[in-house]
């Protein structure tokens, strides 16, 4: 069985860790996406050609869209 010091000790922590959580609710950090997603492809073997075909439409170049490959 349980004694109150166990109790108040586990209770006292249980606050504790209901007041951390509602600082963090009441300051939340900013966070910035564009940090977050950056590099996230770096290692994609399919992003470089991404780029380069997003370039190529860009300028104009849409001769390297395959209608076959347009879904």
């Amino acid at each position: 069985m349980t004694t109150n010091t166990s109790l108040e000790k586990r209770m006292a922590a249980v606050e504790e860790a209901i007041t951390k959580l509602q600082q963090q609710i009441a300051h939340p950090k900013s966070i910035n996406w564009l940090q977050q997603i950056s590099g996230s492809f770096k290692d994609e073997p399919a992003f470089e050609e991404i780029l380069a075909l997003g370039q190529a439409i860009r300028r104009g170049d849409e001769s390297v869209l395959d209608p076959s490959e347009i879904q």
